[in-house]
């Protein structure tokens, strides 16, 4: 009776069932003899959508415990590959829509899979191993899924069994595994913007011991705006099962890729209302008056003629200062931007060793190298009009004035700037697990431990227009109209590049953690985990052009615990209910530099970054599993952030010199609450119906005082994806009809650092479609994106906006053999 919970199958494509994961996510081992014995014929993970909504998941995936999903207390969003499919979704970017919570994150600079869940940061993983990190846009590529399966999604704190990790969870990417038997598939891409694409992915069986699967990808486009990329992927994976009780997989990963960046987009003309006398709307000259210095300081701003006022204030539209400024199908992109040239190696080995039926030990070995190269314009601000700390349209924050003429669409404080970083990984888990029973309970014991060790290194360098340059030396040339802008000749390095950034940092992590899972009834399920994780850094600052000098090598180290503790109780075989508590734990920077104190030569050993997160759930099924659903509950948190203590005063001469009070203080967070509903719908087998939905709150609480929602990150959320199989008599299959809707609601950009504290890029609702026909050996599917053409934002970039794509098409063919 108690072993019927292993097998429980269930279903959602989106079943936002918070997992607080506490080990690999996708590790599952056999738990009887019969399953060893087969595992070399079923070596590829199993997750299938089918009639009656039955997703079969190996649990294990996410809980190293073999727990039915239904009797889990905690969560997962899966995204299976027949959904990835139908929408062509052909890298991270594109799968976002379908995950409650997940979203682009706010300050994004168009690099990479720079996302937030539920407001926070995220890991990612390939097969719950190191797959790179939001790290300071510099390690951080833009994930394909030309060899995935599915896509699991983790929300909240994940320490525990897994390793460091952010505090809005894990999304892990599961890998294509060896087939049972003997296949290849050939796929052809061809759309807009000269987008074409091929790959090949063969499998087979070599024999009764050996498996492999090779899959080779190479994708170009010139993109939506220029937003061009370049990709050539190879991925080799090799099983051997020598008996029973030994399965061993080794994986392989090349990656080549060449992604241009966009870091303006949209920008928002730095127009601060609160300086007019007047609300958003037509204004004149008499309203922009000059700086009279009524502070008296004898600082005088940019004093302009009625004449030029006048053609300040024509330029000016209610938009400005509020929302970005539409630069239709031009951009920011200078021709000294040059793409990110991104190469990533990986190899994995992973050993499954089964004692008996109810014992195993599996061990992981991961080594990553990622390195990258490019050239991205970081600024390029259009001022308008600024009372700012009492001087108005002071230099160089103010219209550029060149020989009598007044310039209202102008960009000063340009900036470029290039990028070298590499990063190279060692990733070990171990993991025991004991199954067990004791009368009428069953349970199973964990025990894992983990090593992490990243070493990386950056260099970076500047070049700047005559604002940003010492006496205006070989400087860029001021942009006279962002609508139209007058680019740079020549290449970066003809403009005296200034090394800005250069240094080493190593971060070493390693724990031991254990986990308990009970079920203690039918209906009553508990899970337990405790873990203690240490986190060292170390940083070499190797000389800049503004500090020469080698700096002394710094490091510091902190050390915790972290948990997990959940209950589930099952009503009935349609209706459950979770809550779950947990506590996660991370460096507080990764690429942060280690400095000195303010009062002393010693390093700050700053405590590492924890997070928190209570979640409460249901889940549900209806119409004999027709329909699967969960809404959860969050309060998810980054705890401890640092902030500056107003009384510590390290000045000997100011008279409120004090040093006797802590410099910083360590109890400000960024804190996220909300709802999250998701629905799978399959009514009979030709309709079906994904849907999921967010409302959140994500706010930062400073010195004690709770800001608005946090920059780039929408308060409402919500998706919708429907599939229809039409039959016709002339056709041996049927059609499939897919409609999708995607809403994303207004997101923040202001900053009140550059007068806008009230710019906001506006909500958007995006429709796209999709037509299917697959037969025997082959499949034809059109996909249509943004049928309305709508003009929308995708990312919220620094003070601007990255317009979404344009309405577009692609055409993909596979034929399997």
């Amino acid at each position: 009776m108690q072993l019927s919970r292993f097998g429980f199958s269930v279903s959602s494509l989106a079943l936002s069932v918070q997992l607080a994961l506490t080990a690999g996510m996708a590790v599952s081992t056999p738990v009887v003899a019969q399953e060893q014995q087969d595992s070399v014929k079923n070596v590829e993970r199993i997750s299938v959508y089918g009639r009656h909504n039955q997703l079969i998941l190996d649990s294990g995936t996410a809980t190293k415990s073999n727990m039915a999903l239904m009797q889990t207390p905690a969560a997962v969003v899966v995204v299976d590959k027949e959904l990835l499919s139908v929408q062509a979704a052909n890298t991270l970017q594109d799968a976002v829509r379908n995950v409650s919570g997940l979203s682009q994150a706010g300050n994004n600079y168009g690099i990479g899979d720079n996302l937030i869940l539920r407001g926070l940061g995220v890991s990612y993983t390939y097969d719950g191993m190191y797959g790179g990190a939001d790290l300071g846009n510099s390690f951080n590529p833009t994930r394909t899924l030309s060899n995935i399966e599915s896509i699991e999604v983790l929300k909240g704190p994940a320490t525990g069994l897994y390793g460091i990790g952010a505090a809005g969870g894990v999304i892990n990417l599961v890998e294509k595994k060896p087939l049972a038997t003997e296949q290849y598939e050939v796929k052809g891409v061809a759309g807009a913007w000269d987008t074409y694409g091929l790959m090949l992915d063969a499998s087979n069986v070599l024999s009764d011991e050996w498996a492999y699967r090779l899959v080779a990808n190479h994708d170009s486009s010139d993109g939506f705006r220029g937003l061009g990329s370049e990709r050539n992927e190879l991925y080799a994976t090799l099983s051997f099962e020598p008996n029973s009780n030994h399965r061993l997989l080794l994986s392989t990963a090349y990656i080549d890729d060449k992604v241009q960046v966009d870091s303006v987009g949209d920008p928002v003309r730095i127009l601060n209302w609160d300086s007019i006398n007047s609300d958003p709307g037509w204004v004149t000259a008499d309203l922009l008056p000059n700086d009279s210095d009524t502070d008296a300081d004898g600082n005088l701003g940019i004093q302009l003629t009625d004449e030029q006022r006048a053609v300040l204030a024509a330029s000016i539209s209610a938009i400005d200062g509020l929302h970005p400024l539409n630069l239709g199908e031009s951009s920011l992109i200078s021709p000294l931007s040059k793409p990110n040239k991104g190469e990533e190696k990986r190899i994995k080995l992973r050993h499954d060793w089964y004692f008996d039926n109810k014992s195993s030990l599996t061990q992981q070995l991961l080594y990553r190298a990622y390195d990258s190269n490019l050239t991205r314009q970081t600024g390029a601000y259009n001022y308008v009009y600024w009372d700012r700390r009492g001087e108005i349209n002071a230099d160089p924050r103010a219209p550029i004035l060149l020989d009598g003429n007044v310039y209202p669409y102008s960009a000063r404080r340009q900036e470029y700037r290039k990028q070298i970083a590499s990063e190279k990984t060692w990733q070990y888990f171990a993991d025991l697990k004991l199954s067990w029973d004791y009368g009428s309970i069953v349970g199973e014991h964990l025990v894992s431990a983990n090593y992490e060790r990243r070493e990386m290194a950056n260099k970076s360098w500047s070049i700047y227009d005559a604002d940003g340059t010492a006496e205006g030396n070989n400087a860029l040339p001021y942009i006279l109209d962002i609508r139209n802008p007058n680019w740079p000749t020549g290449d970066f390095e003809d403009y005296s590049p200034v090394l800005r950034s250069n240094y080493d940092k190593m971060l070493t992590a390693y724990g031991i953690s254990a986990q308990e899972v009970l079920y203690v009834t039918d209906e009553l399920t508990v899970r337990l985990g405790a873990a203690y994780t240490t986190i060292k850094q170390e940083y070499q600052h190797k000389g800049t052009d503004r500090a020469p000098h080698i700096g002394v090598e710094a490091d510091t180290d902190d050390g915790g615990f972290t948990y997990n503790a959940g209950i589930n109780y099952q009503f009935s075989e349609q209706l459950s209910t979770f809550v779950n508590f947990a506590k996660g734990r991370t460096a507080y920077s990764v690429l942060g530099s280690l400095v000195n104190t303010a009062s002393t030569s010693n390093i700050e050993n700053r405590p590492d970054s924890e997070s928190e997160s209570i979640d409460l759930g249901l889940r549900f099924t209806a119409l004999d599993k027709d329909l699967i659903g969960s809404v959860v509950w969050f309060d998810t948190r980054r705890t401890n952030l640092r902030y500056e203590n107003e009384l510590f005063n390290d000045n000997p001469d100011d008279p409120e010199y004090n040093v006797s009070v802590p410099q910083y203080f360590y109890d400000d967070e960024n804190k996220s609450d909300g709802v999250e509903v998701d629905i799978n719908l399959a009514i009979n087998d030709v309709l079906s119906m994904n849907a999921n939905a967010t409302w959140q709150d994500a706010i930062e609480i400073r010195s004690q005082e709770a800001s608005g929602q946090r920059k780039g990150i929408p308060k409402k959320l919500s998706s919708v994806w429907l599939n229809y199989d039409f039959m016709f008599n002339r056709l041996s299959a049927p059609l499939q009809v897919s409609v999708g809707v995607n809403y994303v609601g207004e997101r923040t950009i202001n900053s009140t650092s550059f007068g806008l504290p009230k710019a906001t890029i506006k909500s958007f609702t995006r429709w796209d479609a999709a037509l299917t026909y697959t037969a025997d050996s082959y499949s034809v599917k059109l996909n249509l994106e943004n049928l309305t053409d709508e003009r929308y934002y995708s990312k919220a970039l620094f003070l601007g906006g990255l317009p979404g794509n344009e309405r577009n098409v692609k055409l993909t063919a596979t034929y399997t053999f």
